[in-house]
């Protein structure tokens, strides 16, 4: 819960003297790089690190997280007026041409931290200052690293290139602060990890530094700085505090979610992103979620990777039409099990038991949209109809639907709830078995339909000047290489196949968590 104190008397000075001296290196540091423009990126990243110092040390210096919330939203703002201005150079321009930058990062920095002291300040300040510090210096590592090795970019990985060399040096630094911090404040553990051994410790350093070093990865516009930080606090919070989440259990998910990456990127279910994505959510699900939440989600990875594979020659006229392949990437692996992720993160918060039938529920609606599209496309001569006005519409249509997908569907649905059911769920046989079947079986068919509603009405889609043919696709590829950009004709550009499956998976979670909670 967040929470603001109020101030302490006699820190008022110390607050002053802090302030000064921010101010002073902020206004040093701007002179700098307004003198040598080159230096910008430098000088923006020690301050980074700078920072994340300060972070360490202010819980130490400060009894209340009044003067420290203080001075983190004040450099929110400075943060906020440099970058909407574009007036301070050391925050948001480098190079000699002072080329503007599309990062957030100055204004995240500030801003986690803001987030962490108002929620950890009394419970876990220990958190704070592992999490800032530990995160900013890996961050800062994987900069320098990356920029001075000139290393090798990973294809296919997220929008601001990152590379190999970087990423080393992220997982390296990380691994060495979080492990030398973890022991430093092991005698200020709680819960299952004030019982963990030196080598349970150390093997969680290693597995916290790879999830940093995956977040800091995957995410563009310097949202890394925010995201990296949390991501740590959030792990080290929920073992300290979730009584029913162990130590070695997370261990045990987070090494078989980096297998099934692995193996998915190798089998070529996944790219780079998505592997990424994938381990991110699976360490997520399989280390806090045990069993009961790890079986339905790998029912519905396994079987719908499956399928999609499955008929690919049949299915080849379509790869035109359909936005993306079958080689899932970060934003299908976001739109399929993000909303579940959090549902997870939820639970793990609140232990509220209806968590985990929106969980089911929204595995339910993505398994049930996926099912629709592979067997609609896949069976012999069906007939698709739109959605809306029940016209016959070409198979692979947005907003088509037919009786072979629909009943793909529903069959894809039962089988989420009969995988938690067979692993004995007590939440689920308590619920009653046949209720647990049309709840979530009906809240998949039902979101597969939401699905088709908004991809027959708001979802992009474009004319193929190249083959003459409507597609999900933005351009185009002629023979000679020249890229075509497509005509949209329908829906808004905004509104791509990703987002209409995270409106799928909204629809089934909340459709089930609702029956389940009152009735």
């Amino acid at each position: 819960m967040l929470q603001l104190q109020g101030p302490v008397q006699g820190e008022f000075g110390m607050f002053g003297v802090i302030a000064g001296l921010l101010l002073c290196a902020l206004a040093s540091a701007e002179l700098f790089v307004r003198s040598v423009p080159q230096s910008g990126f430098a000088v923006r990243k020690l301050l980074q690190l700078g920072g994340g110092v300060l972070a360490f040390f202010l819980p130490v210096l400060f009894d209340s997280n009044f003067f420290p919330v203080l001075l983190a939203v004040i450099f929110l703002f400075v943060a906020l007026f440099g970058r909407l201005s574009g007036g301070l150079h050391v925050l948001c321009r480098q190079g000699p041409q002072e080329r503007i930058l599309p990062g957030y990062g100055p204004l995240l920095v500030p801003l986690v931290f803001l987030v962490q002291a108002l929620l950890l300040w009394d419970e876990a300040p220990w958190i704070i200052r592992l999490s800032m510090l530990a995160t900013g210096g890996g961050d800062v590592a994987a900069a320098f690293v990356g920029v001075l090795s000139g290393g090798r970019h990973i294809e296919r990985l997220t929008r601001n290139p990152k590379t190999v060399e970087g990423s080393l040096g992220m997982l390296v630094t990380s691994f060495g602060f979080m492990a030398g911090l973890l022991l430093f404040f092991r005698p200020h553990f709680q819960g299952e990890l004030a019982a963990s051994a030196v080598w349970e410790l150390v093997a969680l350093a290693l597995l916290l530094a790879v999830i940093a070093t995956a977040v800091e990865a995957i995410l563009s516009y310097g949202l890394d700085n925010f995201f990296v930080p949390l991501s740590v606090a959030y792990v080290l919070y929920v073992l300290s505090f979730s009584p029913s989440i162990d130590i070695g259990d997370f261990l045990l998910g987070g090494v078989f979610a980096l297998l099934l990456s692995v193996v998915s990127l190798l089998v070529k279910f996944l790219d780079a992103s998505g592997a990424t994505a994938t381990f991110l959510l699976g360490t997520t699900i399989f280390g806090i979620g045990g069993v009961d939440w790890t079986v339905p989600l790998l029912t519905f990875y396994l079987l719908s990777s499956i399928l999609s594979k499955l008929g690919h020659t049949r299915k080849a006229r379509f790869d035109l039409v359909f936005e993306k392949g079958s080689q899932r990437d970060a934003g299908q692996v976001c739109a399929n099990g993000g909303i579940a992720w959090l549902i997870m993160i939820a639970y793990s918060l609140t232990g509220d038991q209806a968590f985990f039938f929106a969980y089911l529920g929204t595995l339910a609606a993505v398994q049930s949209d996926t099912w629709a599209t592979e067997i609609g496309t896949m069976w012999p001569n069906p007939t698709a109809r739109l959605i809306t006005t029940m016209k016959e519409v070409p198979v692979g249509t947005s907003g088509g639907v037919s009786v072979p997908g629909t009943l793909g569907a529903f069959g894809g649905a039962l089988l989420i709830c009969a995988s938690a059911l067979a692993i004995g769920v007590e939440w689920v046989y308590d619920f009653g078995i046949l209720r647990s079947f049309l709840l979530i079986g009906f809240s998949g068919l039902f979101a597969s339909l939401v699905d088709s509603f908004f991809g027959a009405t708001i979802q992009a889609q474009y004319y193929d000047p190249v083959r003459e043919k409507v597609t999900e696709r933005t351009s185009s590829l002629k023979k000679d290489g020249t890229v075509v950009k497509n005509k949209l004709i329908k829906g808004y550009h905004i509104v791509n196949n990703d987002l209409v499956n995270t409106m799928c998976a909204v629809s089934g979670s909340f459709l089930a968590y609702v029956f389940s909670s009152f009735f």
